[in-house]
């Protein structure tokens, strides 16, 4: 289902304090690690879970956010409803604010310690999901960002879908053949894809 242009050009201009947007923690301030991460904004979060909503991923859906931060998207998941959301970030700093985070607002996010690459080369590593957020660093080489999407279908369900956020500068995500790359939005410097998984890879 393509994203529908009333949802999407809700965002128009970054907000300078992160938030949750809604939910059961909505307009509580997020915590954020003093350095080495870029956290999505509240605006951009809003229209990415409206669309995520309208399709019907959100509620009792199951999250896995990669390059986590601050665990925002993961947390909006839990307070919009849905049924569990994991983060996954290699820096310490990042885990030990995801915890907090989930502490002050009572939700079950489980924050783990783990280079991205290599948590999705492991079979299973606690999917399947409904859909995976990946929010790299601005500056993280195509290549690398190509070898993690190569996992990322054994982590989906059969119609979960992939958000990837980056810089515009930034060129496009190399989907492989099982993704279906759907629409993509910019807001500022910052760019959202989207792609799900292709139903002839349904056994």
């Amino acid at each position: 289902m393509p994203v529908t242009g009333s949802i999407w050009k809700r965002v128009k201009k970054e907000n300078t304090v992160s938030r949750i947007v809604a939910g059961s923690a909505g307009g509580r301030n997020v915590r954020v690690p003093k350095s080495g991460t870029r956290p999505t904004s509240s605006l951009v979060r809003e229209a990415v879970f409206s669309h995520l909503d309208h399709r019907g991923f959100v509620q009792d859906g199951e999250f896995l956010d990669l390059f986590a931060g601050s665990g925002a998207l993961g947390l909006e998941a839990l307070s919009r409803g849905a049924h569990r959301a994991i983060g996954v970030d290699s820096a310490e700093e990042a885990v030990r604010v995801m915890n907090q985070n989930a502490r002050e607002m009572t939700l079950p996010l489980r924050a783990i310690k783990s280079h991205v690459l290599s948590y999705v080369s492991q079979p299973g590593s606690d999917g399947p999901f409904d859909v995976i957020f990946l929010d790299p660093p601005y500056d993280f080489p195509d290549d690398q960002l190509t070898a993690i999407l190569e996992h990322l279908p054994r982590h989906l369900k059969s119609d979960g879908l992939v958000v990837v956020e980056r810089a515009k500068r930034n060129s496009s995500p190399v989907w492989p053949a099982q993704l279906h790359a759907e629409r993509e939005r910019t807001w500022g410097d910052t760019r959202v894809w989207t792609a799900q998984m292709t139903q002839q890879d349904v056994e």
